[in-house]
């Protein structure tokens, strides 16, 4: 009985193990698909998936669509997933990387509204592109528009340009 229970596997993965791996390719390819070209022009792609990924939207019939979606799952093997999945883990709002940095980014945004000259340096040392004298009057301009208790057109302003140069920092943009 014991020598059934002491099978040498040598590390082989099942079948059903291989197949969950070629349907979660599958599955983000077609999370991919959704991408816009730019964004996609930024991801480690080979030309042939970019290629495939470009022409997956001409595919309208189910059995097509699918049938393309396995071409792409099958192209996908030869790809850095970590890499991919990192990128679009950021861009996707459904994801808990997604939702950090923009929480991140709102904190950054009522500190540096809220806060005096050090805190804006503090920014300007984690973003080094930032120009300065803009974010500054669009801070000034969030501060008077919070004392005469406006809309919050300038804050979202501030976070904005924050946004963006977080965007630009990360390769997103």
């Amino acid at each position: 009985m014991s020598e059934y229970l002491d099978d040498d596997f040598s590390g082989e993965k099942s079948k059903t193990q291989v197949k969950k791996e070629l349907h979660a390719l599958q599955d983000l390819g077609e999370r991919l698909t959704t991408l816009k070209p730019d964004v996609l022009a930024k991801l480690p792609l080979t030309d042939a998936l970019q290629k495939a990924l470009l022409d997956a939207p001409k595919h309208k019939a189910h059995i097509a669509r699918k049938r393309h979606l396995q071409y792409i799952g099958k192209l996908m093997r030869e790809q850095d997933i970590e890499a991919i999945v990192t990128l679009v883990d950021q861009l996707d709002a459904s994801t808990r990387q997604y939702n950090e940095r923009f929480h991140n980014l709102e904190r950054w945004r009522d500190r540096l509204i809220g806060g005096d000259d050090d805190t804006l340096e503090s920014f300007v040392v984690e973003y080094p592109e930032t120009d300065r004298q803009h974010l500054r009057s669009l801070i000034r301009h969030a501060q008077h528009e919070a004392a005469r208790n406006k809309p919050p057109a300038a804050a979202r302003k501030v976070f904005k340009y924050i946004r963006d140069l977080d965007e630009t920092q990360r390769g997103l943009r």
